[in-house]
């Protein structure tokens, strides 16, 4: 197969692609939320422990092979799977890596849409939560609960579209518009723009937030310092040490989960992305360099705005009010709350949803770009009907959500089983692949080649025996802990059993083209290519 035309334009460029591919909702919303949730301080023991033991040995592995595959002329999952594993069966495998970010993509544009209408509504002034104090926090639920069509399925369609659904087509327009233009003129066009737009947005949010100081007078415990101590400081049950929460499962479960959905870790995205660079250059350090971007985000940033302005105006209870409204009741119950009591509340609370915005959009528009590649490569297509085919399938399910809008029922059913079980199974099919099959003194060989940064030794250990066992360990007792809920929900509901059907069919779907795929590449790629060799690690 001839080498791919796509490339990378710039080493900073593929930095920021897989950055901004990783920083999204959940290092604003999501992070905040399971820190407060789950031992405040000591949440953050088993979050880096998973970070050093699982997701940057794993996001190294997946660096590597998807440069690797890259350079056999492949650019999707199921191809760059044959090639690592000698043998067309493991392209099936390859499946997941196009159908997690291609189902994740279908609901998480939707919530693109919710941040770019409450961006919107900032803006204009459109979002009023009255005069009463008292009815702040009603009112702000009140107005979400209208703006996703919470209240029954088909409300956002009722007597014509709803403001929702023009959010929407605008977010889904330019997600499509900007993947047509390719890699480089496209995705990394934008990420090099919007990563810093970001950046900037967050840190006057943070400035603004860190400058509170205590804004009530007559309650002299809500300050910006006890807000931080909230966020980061131990917290234990009352009479409990400051390390019980480590003695609960849920602990652990909630820290890998974060740092799974935060660095985009067994979403096939990296793998695909890796693909487009050059046959020498630095996986190591443009992987530690992406992974260390995320986290500043996540930690410096979301950890430190999200929490501490809730707690500043509405205290521990409010704060526990958002927390307990589930991955978005901060961000979209609580905060607008928030922006209320805030001086120049509308601009902030504009710059706040803009910045989700951003975030955001990086991050669907890597949902994209495997599927677009696997389309390409497998059915021998343009780029112009790879972007019609996928955003016709795209639009289906977007529409699927929206209409089945009630309690977010079906985007909840989807993210349940594609974006948290189905990420664990693939993360363990890579180490698995990677390790025991490719060989990990290969891999090991492979990552090193062109690299600025030497990875210890210790990490080949790490990847063939501590992550896997992580993990299996980790998501047994995740699926002992939520699976029973999720399939009685099955069993009584007819929304939750539709979605099911949408994720299995849109499965089966890729299956077929994988069987088209592989009489096209035939035994292609699958041979060791002896011109090519790796060179010995240093």
């Amino acid at each position: 197969m001839a080498r791919p035309k796509e490339q990378w334009g710039t080493r900073m460029g593929v930095i920021l692609a897989v950055a901004g591919s990783a920083v999204g909702l959940g290092n604003f919303l999501r992070f905040p939320g399971e820190a407060a949730r789950n031992g405040g301080g000591v949440f953050m023991i088993p979050y880096f422990i998973a970070l050093l033991l699982v997701a940057i040995p794993i996001c190294w592995a997946e660096w590597a092979m998807g440069r690797f595959g890259g350079r056999k002329g492949y650019n999707s999952a199921p191809a760059i799977f044959g090639v690592l594993g000698g043998r067309s069966g493991y392209r099936y495998i390859g499946v997941l890596g196009v159908l997690i970010p291609l189902m994740i993509y279908m609901y998480y544009v939707l919530i693109e849409a919710w941040c770019l209408g409450y961006a919107w509504s900032y803006l204009t002034g459109t979002i009023d939560l009255g005069q009463d104090p008292a009815e702040y926090a009603q009112k702000s639920i009140t107005f979400f609960n209208r703006f996703v069509g919470n209240a029954a399925d088909g409300a956002l369609f009722e007597g014509g579209a709803h403001p929702l659904v023009y959010f929407a087509l605008i977010t889904f327009t330019v997600n499509f518009f900007l993947i047509f233009r390719g890699v480089s003129k496209g995705i990394e066009a934008f990420c090099i723009r919007a990563m810093p737009i970001m950046a900037v947005c967050a840190v006057i949010v943070l400035i603004r937030v860190l400058t509170l100081g205590t804004p009530d007078a007559s309650k002299p415990d809500q300050n910006v310092l006890n807000g931080l101590g909230f966020m980061w400081n131990p917290q234990s049950g009352e009479g409990e040490p400051w390390y019980a929460a480590l003695l609960n499962p849920q602990t652990w479960l909630a820290a890998t989960g974060q740092i799974f959905f935060s660095l985009s870790v067994g979403f096939g995205i990296i793998i695909n992305y890796s693909s487009y660079m050059k046959r020498n250059d630095d996986v190591v350090l443009s992987g530690l360099t992406a992974a260390s971007t995320n986290e500043f985000f996540e930690v410096c940033l979301g950890g430190l705005i999200t929490i501490p302005a809730a707690f500043v105006f509405l205290g521990v209870a409010g704060v526990a009010t958002g927390v307990a409204g589930g991955t978005f009741g901060l961000g979209f119950n609580t905060l607008p709350v928030v922006f209320e009591y805030m001086p120049l509340g509308r601009v902030f609370g504009f710059l706040w949803f803009f910045m989700l915005f951003l975030a955001a959009i990086t991050s669907s528009l890597s949902m994209l770009q495997p599927a677009i590649a696997f389309l390409e490569e497998g059915l021998g297509i343009g780029r112009r009907a790879s972007v019609t085919l996928l955003g016709l399938i795209t639009l289906f399910g977007s529409s699927f959500i929206l209409w089945f809008s009630a309690g977010s029922t079906a985007l909840s059913t989807i993210d349940f089983w594609v974006g948290t079980a189905l990420i664990f199974v693939l993360a363990m099919f890579e180490v698995i692949l990677f390790s025991w099959v490719f060989g990990v003194e290969r891999g090991y060989n492979e990552a090193m080649r062109g690299a600025e940064l030497k990875i210890p030794r210790i990490w080949k250990f790490v990847i063939k025996y501590i992550s896997p066992t992580y993990l299996l360990i980790i998501f047994i007792a995740w699926c002992w802990q939520n699976l029973p809920g999720q399939v009685q929900l099955l069993r009584d509901e007819t929304v939750p059993r539709l979605s099911m059907l949408l994720i299995v069919a849109v499965a089966v779907f890729l299956t077929i083209l994988i069987n088209i795929a592989s009489k096209r590449w035939g035994r292609q790629g699958l041979e060791d290519d002896e011109s090519t060799p790796l060179e010995a690690a240093p």
